[in-house]
């Protein structure tokens, strides 16, 4: 397949722009190593059954905060019955904060999700609350995702979570880790492989998002408290300099788990995934341990799934000036990969793998990744302070997705240190924030090896692990970042930010024959921004933010490839990516009226040299494809979310929630592809739930999710069918106690679907192997029960 790169172009104000890139680099990364065995999982947690729920309801310490715990002081916001008791419900200013803790007291028998909110708020509010109170200072599209909502039903992946997200979109094709998720265009082109970009991701307020991406099999959905999402360039305060923004993982602690809980759920597919966990405060300490294990057979061919990971935190208060908090994570995956269908097969039999693929055996193995992490707080006096951060990541990789073999040997450092502080401008407040975050590769070597000898007797033979590529990265990002909110006069925020971000890229070719690159950038990212409460119940905000983005570390190989020997059609020159950069503005409107809370976005990006990928079937048996810069591009679209109480009476509460998120994103004037839409995510996507909340703890809801056609093609002939799916769950929460049970079912009418798509370059004469398919029909259950 020929390859060509749309002409980059700086970016403007007010749109996204994008070019297209056909170039070839390592995809996956790999290695093989020990493996944990599950049956020790298994015997672990054939025991009992833990609510996370009830995780929620230990009585919080007074020290007990989230990792971002910022000095802001937000003026208090008076909150209508349905913003007073929603935890969980997405939009930019769910967090009606300050004032939650005065109105549940009032409302706590009346609460629209039912004996959530009274364990949520009532008993760990601090940390959450702090949390909300946080977004609801942010001049843009925020979201907070609590965990006991998430937990009455199945978390089998991140998918899970981010449902109901206004202007998320997060798939877990083939029902494994390997989440696709895009935020404002960010990450579209990315297929199967172990590592998301376009988003900066966090545990705690510490990146795990590296040079190299962003390490999929790390991001276990249980254990975790509550989800931060800061779309687009709402994300600064973090450092995330990207498109996307960023989301931030808050891990349990002591402080609000039980001492002894556990989990399972199970279903359809040969589902069973199985949690133990404890917490517990002892003196000036406290700890959190989680244990989770699970495997699936699969929905499709060739897509069973196992994972064993560990999730493990401890913190110790100093004073009550100085605390700090150890963290460790660790899991291991192996995943099978069916590949891609075309639209026929889908419809036909989506549970077929591809053809081409049949006895290979593809499959991803990541034998054991690590995240190791500590985070220290000085609170310098009540207006100020100061918080520290380090993590260690490991994450060896081995995908067998072809006929050879990528293997990745990969480790990074990161540091943080971050400075907050609040003050008082002629009677009105100011808050300022100003950090740095460096990541660095320690080891990121990569190897491609032969897998199945037959392949390469045109190459002249090979056997089994032979060396075919050996190649080292170098690579680090540095963002350095500030930011000041303040207010004008009342009501009226004015926030002030800019980012300065310095990203070295490095690397060399050892084998078969030497080659390498070296190349810098330095860039300067500035935002800013207006919040305004119009009364009570209004509020008005929008932003200007230039956005940059690094190509991947790995994704540098893509120039011109070998044309003899085994290394044939695997690259061997290094392209000189630009970064990726945009100016995007936003403005939107949140609130609430006679019981509906809302939250409304536009945003409107202006990209130049946009990061796009695409593959040749050849290509992809090799386990590689092509990266480029493309042409300006334009990314717009409207983010939307709404939750309305319906009718209460006695304690009980019928609500629905809906978040709508639509789309755009364009070539502006380009060589070859003119105007055409960028493929890879669906123009119009939307979620919508009827929730009933009994007082007595019973609850059950009704939910679908509708999608227009995917664009699967560059040159926009080939589309992905449009879907829509219906579920529903069933469940009991005993009232004030830590047990829950429920029952879930999947795609009611066994709806054959794509859920991801994988843009090729033309329909390829009627259809291309491109689509990844969803799960049918299935059945799941659940019990969880908890101690203290």
């Amino acid at each position: 397949m020929s390859k060509r790169i749309i002409s980059p172009r700086q970016h403007l104000s007010h749109s996204q722009r994008l070019s297209l890139a056909l170039r070839n680099v390592t995809l996956l990364p790999g290695e093989t190593p020990k493996k944990l065995t599950s049956v020790f999982a298994g015997g672990l947690f054939s025991f009992l059954i833990a609510n996370q729920h009830a995780a929620a309801q230990t009585a919080v310490h007074p020290d007990d905060q989230g990792s971002h715990a910022h000095m802001h002081h937000a003026p208090n916001k008076s909150v209508s019955m349905h913003d007073a008791m929603t935890p969980g419900t997405s939009g930019h200013n769910q967090p009606q904060a300050a004032a939650h803790s005065g109105e549940h007291g009032k409302h706590a028998g009346l609460n629209a999700t039912g004996t959530e909110y009274v364990s949520v708020h009532q008993h760990h509010p601090s940390a959450t609350r702090q949390a909300e109170a946080y977004l609801a200072t942010i001049p843009g599209g925020t979201s907070i995702v609590d965990a006991a909502t998430v937990l009455k039903t199945r978390n089998a992946t991140n998918a899970d979570v981010f449902k109901y997200q206004p202007g998320v979109f997060a798939q877990a094709p083939c029902g494994s880790d390997d989440l696709r998720i895009s935020i404002r265009g960010s990450g579209i082109q990315t297929g199967l492989n172990a590592t998301r970009a376009g988003i900066m991701f966090l545990f705690d307020g510490i990146p795990f998002t590296t040079p190299i991406g962003t390490f999929n099999e790390l991001q276990e959905p249980l254990g975790i408290r509550y989800t931060e999402i800061l779309r687009g360039g709402n994300g600064i305060d973090y450092g995330s300099t990207q498109l996307g923004g960023a989301i931030n993982y808050v891990t349990q602690t002591g402080y609000n788990s039980d001492l002894y809980q556990a989990r399972v759920e199970a279903g359809s597919f040969g589902y069973i995934k199985e949690q133990l966990s404890s917490g517990h405060v002892i003196g000036k300490s406290d700890y959190y341990l989680s244990v989770t294990n699970s495997y699936r057979a699969g929905y499709q061919q060739n897509t069973q799934t196992t994972n064993f990971g560990v999730n493990f935190n401890y913190g110790f208060k100093f004073n009550d000036k100085v605390d700090t908090r150890f963290f460790f994570r660790y899991r291991q995956t192996s995943e099978g990969n069916p590949f891609y269908l075309t639209r026929e097969q889908v419809a036909e039999n989506p549970k077929q793998m591809a053809p081409a693929y049949r006895g290979l055996n593809t499959k991803t193995i990541e034998p054991g990744s690590e995240f190791i992490a500590d985070r220290t707080t000085i609170h310098i006096d009540d207006q100020s302070k100061l918080v520290a951060g380090f993590s260690y990541i490991n994450a060896p990789m081995n995908h067998q997705l072809g006929t050879s073999s990528s293997r990745y040997y990969l480790s990074y450092a990161t540091g943080t240190v971050d400075y907050q502080r609040h003050d008082s401008l002629l009677g009105h407040a100011s808050d300022t924030d100003i950090g740095i975050y460096t990541s660095h590769d320690l080891q990121s070597r990569v190897e491609a090896r032969v897998r199945i000898p037959s392949a390469f007797v045109a190459q002249g033979g090979g056997s089994f692990n032979q060396l075919i590529t050996n190649s080292n990265l170098a690579a680090s990002d540095t963002v350095f970042h500030v930011r000041n909110n303040t207010e004008i006069f009342k009501n009226f925020f004015l926030t002030a930010a800019g980012a300065l971000t310095y990203n070295p890229r490095a690397g060399k070719q050892n084998f078969p024959e030497s080659s390498s690159f070296s190349q810098n950038s330095l860039f300067f990212a500035p935002r800013g921004g207006f919040r305004y409460i119009v009364n009570p119940n209004v509020e008005i905000y929008g932003n200007v933010t230039r956005s940059v983005q690094q190509a991947q570390d790995w994704q540098y190989l893509a120039g011109s490839a070998y044309t003899s020997g085994l290394a044939t059609g695997y690259p061997h020159e290094w392209e000189k990516l630009r970064p990726q950069t945009a100016t995007t503005f936003e403005v939107g409107t949140s609130g609430h009226y006679l019981g509906t809370e809302w939250s409304v976005t536009y945003y409107h990006s202006a990209v130049h040299n946009e990061l796009l990928q695409v593959a040749s079937p050849e290509q992809v048996l090799l386990n590689i494809s092509s990266y480029g810069n493309a042409s300006p591009t334009t990314h717009q679209g409207v983010e939307t979310s709404f939750h309305s109480t319906l009718y209460q009476w006695q304690g009980n509460v019928i609500s629905l929630r809906n978040a709508y998120t639509y789309q755009s994103f364009r070539f502006n004037h380009d060589a070859t592809w003119g105007h055409n839409y960028i493929p890879g995510i669906p123009q119009h996507f939307y979620q919508g739930e009827l929730h009933i909340d009994m007082k007595n703890g019973f609850y059950a809801s009704v939910d679908a999710e509708v999608s227009s056609s995917v664009i699967a093609s560059y040159d926009n002939h080939y589309k992905a069918a449009p879907y829509h799916i219906y579920n529903f769950d069933v469940g009991y929460l005993w009232p004030n106690k830590h047990r829950q049970v429920f029952l879930s079912l999947h795609n009611l009418a066994n709806k054959h679907y794509a859920t991801g798509v994988i843009p090729v370059a033309t329909e390829a004469n009627g259809g291309a192997a491109a689509m990844l398919v969803g799960d049918g029909f299935g059945i799941f259950a659940g019990v969880s029960i908890g101690f203290n």
